[in-house]
């Protein structure tokens, strides 16, 4: 006779089975969104890849002398604090640094779409700055700095916004436009302009599209262009 399995277990093997596939979900919608910014299949694959890569790497630019001693985790910049969360030594500075897959590649994208909306005319640029000015005023109304952490910032309202401003302002070409206000907005509404409170925060690295703004940047962006 077969035993039915209890409903505990069947739960544990669901929840195990959507961990495993979660990171192929995501990637493939990843995929499909670059897919509508212009980019091939095989090169959309690649950047998938490289933005889970790089949103491990940070790279230093600025280091700001603190009063007080904060903890920091050493291998920090290399996204190590999440294998080794609790090796932490005391640190008279805020490290300020930029994320590779959290920034560096997403602008990378973003100058390759200022291409193709500047081959619309002026005016598709004007409105894309103005989607970009827009987003940003939302992420720096939202993002708030967090003790050993940055600063974070939801990630689906940055995505509502870009989305809404390309559908609205330019239908035509909406993908492009909102991506560029998804990346750029929370990139600078969240992140640069909120770097003087950073030096006020308990943190020993602050990571420029890393940490709490890798999702309001990166899928903001990409669920941004998805729905636009």
């Amino acid at each position: 006779m077969f035993r039915a399995v209890p409903f505990g277990c069947f739960s544990l093997i669901l929840l195990a089975a959507l961990v495993i596939l979660f990171p192929f979900l995501l990637a493939d919608v990843m995929a499909s969104a670059l897919g509508k910014l212009g980019l091939s299949t095989g090169l959309s694959l690649l950047v998938v890849i490289s933005m889970f890569i790089g949103g491990l790497i940070n790279i230093p630019v600025k280091k700001i002398q603190r009063v007080m001693s904060v903890e920091t985790t050493p291998l920090g910049l290399f996204g190590a604090e999440r294998v080794f969360p609790g090796w932490f030594h005391p640190s008279s500075q805020t490290v300020i640094a930029v994320n590779v897959g959290g920034c560096v590649i997403p602008c990378m994208i973003v100058v390759y779409e200022l291409t193709r909306i500047a081959a619309h005319g002026s005016t598709a640029l004007a409105l894309t700055a103005a989607a970009v000015v827009l987003n940003s005023a939302v992420c720096f109304r939202l993002a708030r700095p967090v003790p050993n952490v940055g600063v974070v910032l939801p990630a689906l309202a940055p995505a509502l916004v870009a989305a809404a401003c390309g559908f609205v302002f330019v239908r035509d070409f909406a993908p492009p436009v909102a991506f560029t206000a998804g990346v750029l907005g929370p990139l600078l509404g969240a992140d640069i302009l909120n770097l003087r409170r950073i030096g006020r925060i308990d943190t020993g690295i602050a990571s420029i599209g890393g940490a709490g703004t890798f999702d309001g940047i990166v899928l903001s962006g990409l669920v941004a262009t998805l729905l636009s």
